[in-house]
């Protein structure tokens, strides 16, 4: 299910990228952007390429301009995918499950709890997105947003509780349009939490996060997929 789209346009890995810091939070090295003053905390989960990638950084300081606390934690233990023939993805999916994933995601929010924030949103891309879903059934979290998912099933859908925001591409082979609009059905028919699905026209699977920032086309439809996750941060999130 995870091949050459998935990991197009790689970025250029900087551990110095961003304009916060980096902290432990719940057992994982964490990237911090936002005043920890704040009572509203946001949730970041990568795709394959971790939280060292410069545009992950970038909307996590952007959405901390906004007043939230935002959270980048490395779920891949300073083993973010990397194109090796001798350890292609299915070879490295294997050693970060999105399971996994979803318990250190546990940990992450009952830290942030812990600390005393009142209310967590999280998006998740590509990778990421399965685990915000995984959250999203357990009530953990206030609201979610799903960036170009990947690995997500119509049966997790069934089982989401919480305001859910989806942002598709149009060409996109892990969460193609069709599907999306799958999960759109599943989530009007439940009144008990708001939901939102668009396809973005022209873009192609990781346009939000993977995309060249100097190809203002490709900056200005991430940037308003950006927007809007923190528009729906705003409306739950509080």
């Amino acid at each position: 299910m995870a091949g050459a789209q998935c990991c197009s346009n790689p970025p250029t890995l900087n551990p110095n990228s961003g304009a916060g810091t980096i902290e432990q939070l719940g057992g994982l090295k964490t990237y911090i952007s936002g005043s920890p003053n704040s009572k509203l905390a946001v949730l970041l989960i990568s795709d394959v390429f971790g939280y060292e990638a410069p545009n992950i950084r970038m909307i996590a300081d952007k959405v901390a301009a906004a007043g939230f606390y935002v959270t980048v934690p490395d779920f891949f233990y300073d083993d973010p995918f990397v194109y090796d023939n001798n350890r292609p993805l299915q070879v490295w999916l294997k050693d970060h499950a999105t399971d996994k994933g979803f318990e250190d995601a546990k940990s992450a929010v009952e830290a942030l709890k812990s600390k005393g924030f009142s209310a967590l949103g999280a998006a998740g891309f590509c990778w990421g997105a399965k685990v915000v879903t995984q959250l999203s059934k357990s009530k953990s979290i206030e609201a979610a947003v799903l960036l170009h998912p990947s690995f997500v099933i119509l049966d997790d859908i069934k089982e989401v509780n919480v305001p859910m925001a989806i942002l598709g591409a149009e060409i996109d082979n892990y969460g193609p349009p069709a599907l999306l609009k799958q999960f759109e059905e599943i989530l009007a028919s439940k009144p008990e939490a708001d939901s939102y699905v668009e396809i973005f026209p022209n873009v192609a699977h990781g346009w939000t996060v993977r995309y060249n920032v100097e190809d203002e086309a490709a900056a200005n439809s991430a940037n308003e997929a950006h927007q809007k996750m923190l528009d729906w941060f705003s409306n739950y999130v509080k």
